[in-house]
């Protein structure tokens, strides 16, 4: 997949999906914009990608702060053509009749507003255009409840909604959307299921979880034409297929 002449931006590009993204978007030729809320590490990273990349310190909960970052990677690379909705969070890991609602909700502000944030700020760049690729990073929590993440759980079923509506209401416009669905992945946020010891998923062995490059060669394979027949619903990476089309496993 050549991305030459293409504008990515990425959220949650510190680490995890979001760095490996970063790096492989801009090997395929990508323009790309990290955006975290941690500073620091996505400047290293982007003075580690070159020249063809910029890092933002952006809280995508705030829709004022992805509203600027959509502006800024506009003024500095002339488009957007592909956003990569990944920045998730999933503690606090608690049950509902226990749980602390302000870090419920707190979960519901990054992986629920977060994601129509950056939609929203996307949108009427790439409809502009005519053309622009949206992706974001589902679960398999969007389908079924798992004991103790009624946040993550609501909010990735939200976010697969919102990634439905993008598609239906923009698809005409020239416009992609959908979603991935990687599976465990090994990442910090395995780290802090591994610590809840709280349901199955906190059981697994570090090497049942799949490295983050597999997801970033996803997320690169969903940017052609191949995906199309998934617009507007949902990759599984677990999907032997799938696993084959992108070339991981």
């Amino acid at each position: 997949m050549d991305l030459t002449g293409k504008t990515a931006l990425i959220t949650g590009a510190s680490r995890g999906i979001g760095e490996a993204a970063g790096r492989r978007f801009a090997e395929a030729g990508a323009r790309v914009v990290l955006i975290a809320r941690g500073a620091d590490r996505i400047a290293e990273l982007a003075g580690e990608i070159g020249a063809d990349a910029i890092a933002i310190p952006c809280d995508i909960s705030r829709y004022w702060e992805m509203a600027q970052a959509v502006e800024k990677t506009v003024e500095t690379f002339g488009s957007l053509d592909i956003l990569v909705n990944n920045a998730g969070v999933i503690e606090p890991i608690a049950h509902m009749s226990e749980v602390d609602p302000d870090g419920w909700g707190s979960v519901i502000d990054v992986n629920l507003k977060g994601v129509f944030h950056g939609m929203r700020a996307a949108l009427p760049v790439m409809r502009e255009q005519g053309a622009g690729t949206i992706l974001t990073i589902g679960s398999g929590a969007a389908h079924g409840p798992v004991e103790a993440w009624s946040a993550y759980c609501a909010s990735k079923a939200g976010a697969l909604m919102l990634t439905r509506m993008a598609d239906k209401e923009n698809r005409d416009a020239g416009l992609r959307a959908l979603s991935l669905s990687p599976g465990t992945v090994a990442t910090e946020m395995q780290r802090e299921i591994k610590a809840s010891g709280i349901n199955p998923v906190s059981q697994l062995d570090w090497s049942d979880h799949i490295p983050p490059e597999w997801v970033a060669e996803a997320l690169l394979w969903m940017c052609g034409p191949e995906a199309d027949a998934y617009l507007g619903a949902e990759v599984s990476l677990r999907d032997p297929d799938i696993r084959r089309a992108v070339g991981v496993g």
